[in-house]
Formats: C-alpha cells, sequence, structure tokens
C-alpha cells in the first residue's frame, strides 16, 4: 500500500507540473520548473539491502528583468523528509536562489544575494546530472552547495571567462544539505575564483579555488567535529571534450580538500558519454576518492537515459563500489529515474 501511494505521489507531481507552463508570462518574468523522481537500490556486501522510492526534488525558478541590465533569479526546492529535507528542522521546502545581477558592461556583471558555489563539474541540480548518484561526494563532499554573499564575473573575449566571490561560508552549516550558507562572516568566511577556456574547439578547460577560514572551535561546517577548529582549501579542475559531431564527450575531474584531519583528501572522476540516437545516450563513469589516512573507495557506473520528448526523460544506473578501510566492503547500486522539466 504504501508503494502504491509513493508511485501515486511521484506520478501526480510529474501531471502536474506542466500546467505551470501554461501560465502567461509578461516581458519581464520568465518562469520554468524541473522535478525528478526515482527508485533506488543498495545492496552493502555483508549488510542489509536498502531501497527508496520518492520525489527526489522539485524546483521552481522565476527569473525577473524589472529594467535593463538587471536581473532577479528566484527559486523555491522542495526535497522531501526522505531525501533529507532541506534543514535540520525537518523541512521539505527552502528559498534556494535568491539574487540580484547587474550587467555593468564591458563583460563584468556583478551579482549579490544567495547563489550557488562556482566549484564541481557534477550539478547540484539533479536535472542536469549525468546519473541518479553523484560520481564522488560521498566520504569528503569536497563541492560546496549555496551560500550567500557577493561575485563579480568577467568575459573579456569569447574564450575566457573568471569571477571571484566573497560570501558568509564555503560550506553549508551541518544538516543543510548544501542548501544554506552559515550566516556570518566573522569565524568563517568564504572565497572562491574560477578561470574557464574554451580556445580549443570543443575544449573546456575549468580551474576552481575555494578557502573557508577557522572554523569555531568544536564544529567544522563539513560535519567533521574539530575540537581546534581548521581553516578549509578546496581546489578544483576539470576538462570536457566533445568528440565528434554527435557530441559524444568525455570529461575528468581532479579536487584536492584541506579541511585538517579527517577532513583532507582528494578525489576524480572520468565521464564518457555515447549518444547511440536522438533518444537513446549512456553515460560511462569511473570515479573515486580518498580521505588521507582514512577510507577510500573506486566506484564503476552505466547510466542509459531515453529522451521521450525536450520535457521528459528517463533514466537507469547501475554502481558497482569497492571500498577500503570503510564499513562494507562493496556494494552495488540499481536506480531508475523519471526526469521532467519545462
Amino acid at each position: 500500500m504504501k508503494l502504491r501511494h509513493q508511485l501515486a505521489g511521484v506520478a501526480a507531481l510529474v501531471a502536474a507540473l506542466p500546467a505551470f507552463s501554461q501560465v502567461k508570462l509578461n516581458d519581464s518574468l520568465t518562469v520554468t520548473g524541473w522535478a525528478t523522481g526515482s527508485y533506488q537500490y543498495t545492496k552493502p556486501s555483508g549488510a542489509p539491502s536498502s531501497d527508496s522510492l520518492n520525489v527526489d526534488a522539485a524546483l521552481l525558478e522565476g527569473i525577473i528583468t524589472p529594467a535593463k541590465k538587471v536581473t532577479g533569479t528566484f527559486s523555491v526546492l522542495y526535497r522531501p523528509s526522505a531525501e533529507g529535507g532541506v534543514s535540520p528542522s525537518g523541512s521539505e521546502v527552502t528559498m534556494l536562489d535568491a539574487y540580484v545581477s547587474y550587467d555593468a558592461g564591458g563583460g563584468v556583471t556583478l551579482t549579490a544575494g544567495k547563489f550557488l558555489s562556482y566549484l564541481g563539474y557534477e550539478s547540484f541540480y539533479s536535472i542536469d546530472d549525468n546519473m541518479i548518484s553523484l560520481a564522488n561526494q560521498s566520504l569528503l563532499a569536497p563541492i560546496p552547495g549555496y551560500h550567500e554573499g557577493v561575485k563579480l564575473d568577467y568575459s573579456p573575449d569569447k574564450t575566457d571567462t573568471m569571477g571571484v566571490a566573497v560570501v558568509d561560508s564555503i560550506y553549508q552549516k551541518p544538516g543543510y544539505n548544501a542548501t544554506e550558507g552559515d550566516g556570518e562572516f566573522k569565524h568563517n568566511g568564504g572565497f572562491e575564483a574560477y578561470y574557464t577556456n574554451t580556445a580549443i574547439s570543443n575544449l573546456t578547460i575549468w580551474a576552481g579555488v575555494g578557502y573557508q577560514t577557522k572554523t569555531k572551535p568544536g564544529v567544522d561546517t563539513s560535519e567533521v567535529m574539530n575540537p581546534a577548529g581548521s581553516a578549509i582549501t578546496v581546489g578544483d579542475i576539470w576538462a570536457s571534450y566533445v568528440i565528434d559531431k554527435n557530441n559524444d564527450t568525455i570529461a575528468a575531474e581532479e579536487i584536492y580538500k584541506d579541511g585538517g584531519t579527517g577532513n583532507k583528501g582528494s578525489n576524480w572522476l572520468v565521464y564518457y558519454q555515447e549518444n547511440f540516437t536522438g533518444k537513446v545516450s549512456s553515460w560511462f563513469c569511473v570515479s573515486g576518492e580518498d580521505v588521507t589516512n582514512g577510507a577510500s573507495y573506486v566506484k564503476f557506473s552505466v547510466a542509459p537515459t531515453y529522451t521521450y520528448n525536450a520535457s521528459l526523460s528517463v533514466r537507469a544506473q547501475y554502481s558497482y563500489t569497492s571500498y577500503h578501510a570503510y564499513t562494507t566492503d562493496s556494494a552495488n547500486f540499481y536506480g531508475v529515474e523519471m526526469l521532467f522539466k519545462f
């Protein structure tokens, strides 16, 4: 009975969302949105299996252009408590994006408010991910999420873009699932910068860094207890290359994080996308994480996708993970996901 109700909930949300796209919008307002729902099954070696059937997340975003060169972006995220919610209090809805951008001319854009971190090849948004589960983020979680502050982005020409940000913190408050920074600058203010280049045809090269000042003694924003407090440094470099006219793509990423004892190490991934037809494609991925003097793993994944139309697609995934110095030696993951957007 519970399974049937959960299935009905996923179907009802997907069925209801297209109504938003039928709302008449004026010249200064654009509304977009998406929802994902999945069934996931995990079987660790020597331990009981677990599964879930949920709406993973849904987002409704509005982009307002009240004046020339000024843009306001606002979004509301829904994440059910079964997927961790959006805060320790059990809330399932939060204001995610809330920022205003100003085009200052000469390739300069100024932004203030709440916005997503620059860092990471894999997307924060499940609708844009290559797989149902992320390739990494299981142990170190080095890629930040949302925070509040100001940033400046600069594009001097068609092939170079760079930016810097000063924010309340790089990483989220404990339990906030990367949906919010810590709301203060004094103890652990954050700084980010990045550079990207597309001068070589079909090749994108991206490099970025993040730094968070020393945290309060006793708690680390990555949820690692640290009696002395510790600053956190993260470096991220990735590249992607479109191989042929079918847009088959290969990508690789390396990330290093140093947040003190128990929160230091690196992760990496290599992705390959094969577009078999206009509707059928698949991502293949090998990835891994290594905590200094701690656990590590290597993960092998395949994630085929069938695109029914521009709004609806279905994805499957199988992953095998081999662990070292962890609570289990290996794990198998199976999943099926529905993705809807407008």
